[in-house]
This record gives C-alpha cells, structure tokens and sequence, in this order.
C-alpha cells in the first residue's frame, strides 16, 4: 500500500523541519489531543488511537536537510513513513509519503 500527502509549505526553513523531525519527542505536538505517545528512547516512539493497536516508530533514515524516514519497530506491521523536504524561498515545502506491506484483511 502506498500513500501520498498533499505538499504543505511551512515557514520554517528545510535544517528547522528536518531538526524538528529528527527529534522524535516532537511528534507529540503532531499527534490528536486524545493519542497515547511514548517515547521509547531517542530515535524511537510508541503511539496508539483509539481503537487501534499501539505502534512502536523508529527513526530509520535521515539525509541533512531534505529526507526523514521513520519505520516501523514491529515485524507484526512493515512500513515507512517518508518526510522529504524542499527549500523554498520563504521557508520549506514538505510531502509525506506512507509505504506499507499489509494484509488486505487487516484494512
């Protein structure tokens, strides 16, 4: 399964997004109000929704300034979330793209 976000431009430059990115405590402040978040150590989180089973993220991958990926930390659900980031003139543009091997009836 494969996923694509829209592109979303911040302000914040591309070294700012990818520094925010690369510290996973910061993807507290991403998740809803009502997310179970854990950190898990320093390249790693475990978050859960509501009705669904918790997720252990690692950071897997990271390219200075224009690429963070996290990946699963379970064999139980393969997958990848991609950040790439691009320099804009006014700050940064940046797509997240979701990669994943997945029983069909699992969905």
């Amino acid at each position: 399964m494969n996923l694509e976000s829209r592109k979303v431009t911040t302000q914040k430059n591309p070294e700012e997004l990818y520094t925010f990115l690369t510290n996973v405590a910061n993807f507290k402040e991403l998740m809803p109000d009502d997310t179970k978040f854990e950190l898990r150590g320093d390249d790693s989180f475990l978050f859960g929704l509501k009705g669904m089973p918790e997720i252990k993220l690692q950071l897997k991958e990271q390219t200075p300034y224009s690429k963070v990926v996290l990946g699963s930390a379970s064999d139980k659900f393969d997958f990848s979330l991609i950040c790439d980031i691009e320099d804009k003139e006014a700050g940064s543009e940046a797509q997240l793209f979701f990669t994943g091997d997945f029983n069909p009836i699992m969905l």
